[in-house]
């Protein structure tokens, strides 16, 4: 390396650590307010006296969905929807809880589920891309570490950009995530505001916003984490000695 390429990848390599940095700080805040939020929203019973998983039917069948199942699953947060088993799985601080929280977490979920049934555009791109994610997932656990090695050692670069490559298809399919999940949520609202037996009150109504707000957020700063390693990673390979 000459004197140029030694202050280029000085400056690439702490720009990115400080950015991975940053990012983790935010990723930690936003993650503690979200949790705030649901334990405070999940204390607000509905006026209604819903479960989360009378919430979840309801929408269902007002959509017109009667092949969708909503289950109780363990697990703390772990709702979500299943395309291949037509599941709508909802946690049991979820499924059985009368609140506010449980209403619009219960929503959200369901959303996915309308999503599914109208062929949603993004959603059915997101699925598609599952199994190229699940394999490029396993090959960055291996590719990323072990091509920085070899990089370093051998001055060797492929191994490391496959795992950058691999990253890079990870990190699209987290910020594809994004109107996937944006979109559940505007129709979660949308429903929940026509439906005055669900949320009686415009408060109500408000808290759910705001609790599906700050959920949102968490993918946000998930896509903006990945990316961040993306950032990291590729700097070794740009910044690479010739």
């Amino acid at each position: 390396m000459n004197h140029l390429s030694l202050i280029m990848a000085y400056v690439g390599y702490n720009s990115a650590w400080f950015l991975m940095i940053a990012v983790a700080l935010v990723s930690f805040l936003v993650q503690w307010r979200f949790r705030s939020k649901f334990k405070h929203y999940s204390e607000i019973g509905l006026l209604s006296g819903l479960s989360g998983q009378e919430v979840a039917v309801k929408m269902l069948r007002d959509h017109g969905i009667y092949n969708v199942q909503v289950v109780s699953v363990d697990g703390q947060l772990a709702d979500h929807y299943n395309p291949e088993t037509r599941t709508v799985n909802l946690s049991q601080d979820v499924f059985y809880s009368r609140s506010i929280a449980a209403a619009a977490v219960a929503a959200h979920e369901c959303g996915h589920a309308v999503q599914h049934a109208q062929a949603y555009a993004w959603l059915s791109f997101r699925s598609a891309m599952v199994p190229a994610i699940n394999v490029a997932s396993t090959i960055t656990q291996w590719t990323l570490f072990l091509g920085i090695m070899l990089l370093f050692f051998t001055n060797n670069p492929v191994v490391l950009a496959v795992g950058v490559g691999a990253l890079a298809l990870v990190t699209f399919f987290s910020f594809i995530t994004l109107p996937v999940e944006f979109d559940a949520s505007r129709r979660a609202l949308a429903w929940l505001n026509n439906n005055y037996s669900i949320m009686q009150t415009p408060a109500e109504h408000e808290q759910a916003k705001d609790a599906l707000w700050w959920a949102a957020m968490t993918y946000v700063v998930a896509a903006l984490s990945a990316l961040a390693t993306l950032v990291y990673y590729a700097s070794f390979l740009f910044n690479r000695r010739n």
